[in-house]
């Protein structure tokens, strides 16, 4: 599908699940590439689709334009957070999208994009689910940088990854403006080389974080032929959407 934004005619795939009826509302995930890549390559890569099919919801992946989106540190200089903002606004409107739960999730350049839009898209999205991207740039440095409502983030990284660094030091950043505390007790490590961090923000979001060990550049669980961590003994793509439905949109 198209939609006209910032005088480009921005391409998206869309997923409906079995059984999708216009009448009822329904959640929305939107899934984000990493660079260089396509939505056709990041539908095939992570199984949005079969957990969509189980749970009911719509998934989107939009193309970035010649590859990449304009996120945090590259790539390009579309409008890709007015182009998310008129996505949702468009399936709001014809596709019966619950506007309380709509998410992102993405990554590398999406993961980034993710952050940006959290931040710049205020309202839009419940909660973004971030794999092997992150809080960064100089746009960060900025301390007045952060959400002016409430979006919740799961992120994952892998501490072998060669911006796991950089990586940590954003979540320290979002930490810090949103006023987020560690939750008490605190969660229980969900397997072998994982750590997980758990935080509750000042504005009532959640955060959430894992930390993995032996993982690169990755998404933990993934089976397809880039990108993907199979080893890792968490699925990234069933935890972000259990996150997701636990947090519909807070006003």
């Amino acid at each position: 599908m198209t939609l006209d934004h910032g005088g480009l005619s921005r391409s998206y795939r869309l997923h409906a699940p079995p059984g999708y009826a216009p009448a009822r509302p329904v959640p929305l995930v939107i899934a984000l590439h990493p660079y260089p890549g396509t939505g056709l390559e990041m539908s095939q890569l992570f199984g949005w689709d079969t957990v969509a099919e189980r749970e009911g919801f719509l998934v989107a992946y939009p193309d970035g334009v010649d590859g990449g989106f304009n996120a945090m540190v590259c790539c390009g200089n579309a409008d890709d957070v007015g182009f998310l903002a008129a996505l949702t606004g468009h399936l709001v409107d014809t596709w019966h999208v619950d506007p309380d739960r709509v998410y992102l999730t993405g990554i590398s350049n999406g993961g980034d994009l993710s952050f940006r839009a959290a931040v710049e898209a205020g309202g839009t999205f419940a909660a973004i689910g971030v794999v092997s991207g992150g809080f960064i740039g100089e746009r960060t440095n900025a301390d007045e940088y952060a959400p002016q409502q409430p979006v919740s983030v799961v992120t994952f990284i892998g501490e072998r990854d060669r911006y796991a660094l950089p990586f940590r030091t954003g979540i320290d950043r979002w930490r810090q403006r949103l006023g987020c505390t560690p939750v008490t007790p605190p969660p229980v490590a969900p397997a072998e080389d994982v750590t997980l961090s758990r935080a509750r923000c000042a504005d009532g979001s959640d955060l959430d974080v894992y930390l993995i060990g032996s993982m690169g550049h990755s998404w933990p669980g993934a089976s397809g032929d880039r990108l993907s961590a199979p080893e890792v003994e968490v699925n990234a793509t069933e935890l972000i959407w259990t996150f997701f439905a636990a947090h519909p949109r807070r006003v």
